[in-house]
């Protein structure tokens, strides 16, 4: 044949090797997420600070909530390590294979997590569903088997879904594979379906025997060949979570950040060489301040105009400037770095004190005696780092005016494959692992990973053994225990079933004696309080005066405040029903007028319910805890007791027995 056109002169440097000896698919964790929208989707989040996507964007024309997709890309590596490419659909072959599960109802009971000390006092953590016998537990499993996609554009074919998979003989969907125009791997998980066979209703916020959900996970592997040449393909793993309702915001320790401490300890990832107040302080500064968007404590605290709005210009700038010599007496703005670093949470010196920060419950919420992880800490990472920052060691490299890179492709092509890793887990929670939002403790052993942020596989042909009717602290950590090589089903199991009644659960300000907001669980994922549609009106409306603008940026209404009032299980069950019809905390832009109120602004939007008559802000607002309640012989006229001791109307209190924080405290 006559020869093609020539090939474009090469940009690569003289001499770079750019022959693709192996290969590895990015994120290493994909993070796909539950949505009631029947076709409906949007991509997850690629880059860490990349810009949020417009308002109305997460939910359909009928008001469902659309699922998150998660995609995967094929990176080519040289012999050195070095990226040399993407691999597309034009560039090789990929074919690609995943493999899903879920194995809730088939595992053992959420009590504690088992590798803190306070699990020696939790219940026993037994089997769910335990009066199945051992000879139909797989019944239990929801399993559909691998599903295979290759070549570009490709959706909709029955061999892409996940829907042969049952519980109990009832088929579940899980999810369906697709792939976009360049041939990259798109997973979407299930759609919110929870039910009991039975249909008994949700009673517990973590353990519902007869119950399953549509959450999952497992492995992504990806057949690649080169010019007819095969090329080894490092695996990834995707995990389905429940709906991120602030899609924008970022808790203060990140999934990223536990997983980066757990490897810099392990000596697998360098530390940093320097402290970058962009990379590694302005960060935190700000996911402080941002939670004022979804927790009214954190609002007076760290919002705008709050006590300590760190990022207010003026005490911004302090922040960022160090002193031309560490520690010199000069350096004005050292005492002010030193508090804030302070006022960080230690464990050896807090104990269980809720002052420190940040205001977040901890692993051990609800234990007793109060342990000094009833709170969250940050990382010893992000702690060290934060402590150099403090004594002036660190890079002034703040920037007012720059911008971060608006997507992936603005990033140099060596970047991205960590860029993708990162992003996948920075809007992941570490927060307390009670169980958990997207994971749980497991997490944070070495023993789950073949290298950094990348899961061990466990082989098909060794099936897991085991580990009886109870599974004790030491069975859990032990070498021969579960925190090893993973199957399908494996990361998810531990989580609460249905997801619903957890998410329902995790709220804020238990104890009302110390304070109505703080602390919280989970607020960034799911929102404690909220500036509503009609405040935000208020806020732009330049015919108000200023006191009732300013006023209605101040105040916050109650997120699930659409749900029940009259027991903490309806509450639950209702949330299974109407997650979908939950609002949204989605970015508008503030008043240009009033220098007192901010330029951008965060609003719940998109709340699906009909009517669609709010309910009063402040419902569902006080928790208060009836352990007579835990009979149901004795629960009415317990709760209604309990009522007449609290001066509030019966709108903001929700009472009953919450199982979810106090069940040590009642324990002899």
């Amino acid at each position: 044949m006559e020869p093609g056109p020539a090939r474009p002169a090469s940009a690569e440097a003289p001499g770079r090797d750019t022959r693709i000896v192996r290969a590895a698919i990015h994120p290493a964790i994909g993070v796909a997420r539950i949505g009631d929208s029947t076709e409906e989707f949007f991509l997850g989040p690629e880059m860490e600070d990349a810009p949020p996507l417009p308002t109305g964007s997460y939910k359909d024309a009928t008001g469902a909530l659309k699922r998150q997709a998660a995609r995967f890309r094929v990176y080519g590596y040289n012999a050195a390590g070095d990226v040399v490419a993407e691999l597309t659909s034009d560039s090789a072959d990929l074919k690609w294979t995943v493999h899903v599960a879920n194995k809730k109802a088939a595992w053992y009971q959420f009590q504690l997590a088992l590798d803190i000390p306070e699990a020696a006092q939790a219940p026993a953590t037994t089997l769910r569903n335990a009066d199945v016998p051992q000879t139909e537990r797989h019944r239990l499993v929801i399993d559909p088997g691998p599903r295979s996609i290759r070549g570009s554009n490709r959706s909709g074919k029955p061999e892409y879904v996940f829907d042969t998979g049952t519980f109990m003989d009832r088929p579940v969907y899980l999810g369906e594979l697709r792939t976009d125009a360049a041939g990259r791997l798109l997973f979407l998980g299930g759609r919110g379906v929870s039910a009991s066979i039975t249909n008994t209703p949700a009673g517990h916020f973590a353990n519902n025997d007869t119950w399953h959900d549509d959450v999952s996970d497992g492995p992504v592997t990806a057949e690649v060949r080169i010019d007819g040449r095969p090329v080894p393909v490092d695996p990834a793993w995707v995990v389905v979570a429940p709906p991120n309702y602030a899609p924008e915001l970022k808790s203060v320790r990140t999934m990223y950040d536990l997983l980066r401490d757990l490897f810099v300890s392990a000596g697998t990832l360098a530390p940093p060489k320097e402290v970058s107040f962009t990379r590694e302080v302005l960060p935190l500064l700000r996911r402080l301040c941002d939670l004022q968007w979804v927790n009214h404590g954190f609002a007076a605290h760290f919002g705008h105009a709050g006590r300590e709005h760190l990022l207010a210009p003026e005490r911004l700038a302090r922040l960022a400037s160090p002193s031309d010599h560490p520690g010199d007496p000069g350096d004005r703005n050292a005492e002010l770095r030193h508090q804030i670093w302070a006022t960080m949470r230690d464990m050896d010196r807090d104990a269980a004190s809720p002052v420190p920060w940040p205001a977040i419950y901890g692993d051990a919420m609800g234990t007793r005696p109060p342990s000094p992880r009833q709170h969250l800490a940050l990382t010893p990472l992000q702690y060290r780092l934060l402590d150099r920052w403090a004594a002036g060691d660190f890079h002034a490299d703040y920037d007012p005016a720059a911008t971060a890179p608006a997507s992936l492709d603005d990033l140099p092509l060596t970047e991205r494959p960590r860029a993708l890793d990162r992003a996948a887990l920075s809007f992941c929670l570490a927060d307390a692992f009670h169980p958990g939002c997207e994971f749980t403790w497991p997490m944070r052993h070495l023993t789950m990973y073949a290298a950094p942020f990348r899961l061990r596989h466990r082989d098909p042909a060794e099936p897991e053994p085991s580990y009886g009717p109870t599974l004790t602290p030491q069975q859990a950590v032990a070498d021969d225990g579960p925190l090893h090589a993973q199957g399908p089903g494996d990361l998810t199991r531990w989580m609460a079933v249905p997801w619903q009644t957890d998410t329902a659960r995790c709220r804020s300000g238990y104890n009302h004696r110390y304070d109505l907001y703080l602390p919280t669980f989970w607020p960034a994922r799911v929102p404690n309080h909220v500036l509503t549609e009609a405040d935000y009106k208020t806020v732009i409306d330049t015919t108000r005066t200023p006191e009732e603008r300013r006023t209605a940026f101040e105040n916050r209404a109650v997120w699930d405040r659409w749900l029940p009032a009259t027991s903490p299980a309806a509450q639950m069950n209702a949330m299974v029903k109407d997650f979908g019809k939950l609002g949204l905390v989605e970015r508008r832009e503030g008043p240009a007028d009033d220098p007192e109120l901010p330029r951008a602004v965060l609003v719940e939007s998109e709340v699906s319910f009909t009517p669609s008559t709010p309910p009063p802000d402040r419902r569902n607002l006080v928790f208060l805890h009836v352990p007579e309640a835990a009979d149901p012989a004795h629960r009415d006229e317990a709760v209604d007791a309990a009522l007449r001791t609290v001066d509030r109307p019966d709108e903001e209190v929700l009472a009953g027995y919450f199982e979810k924080i106090v069940r040590y405290q009642d324990r002899p």
